[in-house]
């Protein structure tokens, strides 16, 4: 491609976004992917006739109403589609105290469920989930683009005064701030922990009340759907898509170098040494690979340093993916778990599992009379590092051992019913995906002013973007979305598009 407009190093969900975001309004895209497939986390990856999903497979954004469903609106851009399954049940909770409890679709049938075990606690849970449909009620007013674009801000505040002035107002919030106001009782207050837990790798009063108002309302409003055919295929519709409007992706180009020429970003050098120039350059890496691999380490921006004083990296995932038997599954068993006995251990390691079983909504990912269990719990690589690989495969096995028998107590019988099992670390993390340590994005040092401490899309070295988990507003797939849509935006209007 000659004069190229914007180069995109990635190509997980926020740098598909933002490629066919600007690709559909006429720029000339490249993207350059050091894998063989898209998606990053997001991906796919096929073993002796199962198709497992990389990550998660609990999917928000694939919606058909409001300006929320980030995913769709982004297919639609480049005039693809994607068929989706409907997932009647976000999550199926086994937590300790005996508290089982099925987060339903439809938003009174939650409230109900968690009522029959905190009776008294019964107008406490209307209002605080009440507060949090106020905020998804705000976002879902108006096109979420970027907030770094003034003429944008100012056209969305005259047209939605109310609704901007009660996004600034939960700006800083957290979670357990709000929760706390109509809240007590210790047990429940420990629930709402793991509700943000479950996305956002941190309890409530360290997760943004933003955040926590667009998943625990839209999982009631859009839903969560799961993409037939796997995660994997958003991606790769989204670069049908970009092709589709003369947007390119490369495949095992793994981009080693950020060129800068009087410190402005200008281009890319591959680990082959073929550089490519760009007058816009765009990073789906994570900012500590951005700025401590791609840029000299020595030269990264102040702003960057002070960030990562408020942020550290979240820990990587041990991963199950495995196939078993489908009789192992109980009639009515849910698509997706989460599996505590200790509060106190939630945010250790091994200390929540989580589960997904896209099989029950998507049976064709798997061999006839067999289904897919991925489960995974979060690990760190520092005890992964310095092992030879027999003791690196040792510890894998009886890893992997631990959380089968601790699955043992919600699936009865998997460990006979087992017929494959594969077993991911941070390392696999780190190697499939390119992210360093394996990471699945920042969280928190310590307790912040909700949203205000993460950075947009732009950053310090002029003509280089960020986009992804690393940059307003977080981890997620629609929320990466939302960075593709606000990165593409800020750059249309840098590239005068």
């Amino acid at each position: 491609m000659q004069d190229i407009d914007v180069i995109v190093i990635g190509s997980g969900i926020g740098g598909l976004v933002t490629a066919t975001q600007l690709a559909a309004k006429g720029a000339k895209v490249l993207v350059l992917e050091r894998y063989l497939i898209p998606g990053g986390s997001a991906g796919y990856f096929e073993r002796q006739g199962y198709r497992f999903d990389v990550g998660a497979s609990m999917i928000f954004g694939l919606g058909h109403n409001g300006t929320t469903n980030l995913l769709t609106r982004a297919l639609d851009a480049v005039n693809v589609s994607q068929q989706t399954i409907v997932d009647p049940v976000q999550i199926h909770y086994h937590l300790p105290q005996g508290l089982d409890l099925k987060v339903d679709r439809v938003y009174e049938k939650f409230l109900q469920n968690l009522a029959a075990y905190f009776r008294h606690e019964e107008p406490g849970i209307r209002r605080f989930y009440d507060e949090c449909w106020k905020v998804f009620n705000c976002l879902n007013s108006m096109d979420l683009l970027s907030l770094e674009e003034p003429r944008y801000l100012m056209r969305v505040f005259f047209q939605h005064p109310l609704a901007c002035l009660g996004l600034a107002k939960y700006l800083p919030q957290n979670v357990g701030d709000v929760a706390q106001r109509y809240i007590k009782d210790p047990q429940l207050l420990k629930f709402i922990d793991m509700e943000c837990y479950c996305w956002s790798v941190v309890p409530a009063n360290m997760t943004p009340m933003i955040n926590a108002g667009m998943v625990f309302s839209d999982r009631h409003y859009g839903g969560v759907n799961y993409p037939k055919g796997g995660v994997g295929q958003i991606a790769q519709k989204l670069v049908e898509g970009l092709e589709k409007v003369g947007g390119k992706i490369q495949y095992q180009a793994r981009v080693t170098k950020i060129l800068t020429e009087q410190g402005k970003a200008v281009g890319v050098q591959l680990a082959n040494g073929k550089v490519y120039r760009g007058k816009r350059i765009v990073s789906n890496a994570t900012r500590w690979d951005t700025f401590e691999q791609l840029l000299p380490a020595e030269e990264i921006p102040y702003n960057e340093k002070k960030w990562q004083q408020n942020y550290q990296k979240s820990p990587s995932f041990l991963s199950l993916h495995i196939g078993v038997k489908a009789e192992v599954l109980p009639r009515g068993t849910e698509c997706h778990h989460i599996l505590l006995e200790d509060w106190e251990k939630m945010a250790a390691v091994e200390g929540t599992i989580f589960v997904s079983i896209p099989t029950l909504l998507d049976p064709d990912l798997a061999p006839a009379g067999y289904h897919i269990i991925h489960a995974f719990t979060p690990h760190w690589i520092d005890d992964w590092q310095g092992l030879s690989l027999g003791e690196y495969e040792a510890k894998k096995e009886e890893a992997a051992w631990r959380i089968i028998d601790r699955l043992e107590k919600i699936f009865p019988g998997l460990d006979a019913g087992l017929d494959y099992l594969e077993v991911g670390t941070p390392r696999t993390h780190r190697r499939f995906l390119g992210r360093e340590d394996g990471t699945y994005g920042p969280i928190p040092r310590r307790k912040l002013r909700g949203l205000l401490g993460m950075p947009f899309n732009r950053t310090a070295v002029p003509g280089l973007y960020c986009v992804g988990d690393s940059t307003f507003p977080g981890q997620g797939l629609n929320a990466v979305a939302f960075s593709g849509f606000a990165c593409a935006h800020r750059i249309a209007v840098d590239l005068g598009l």
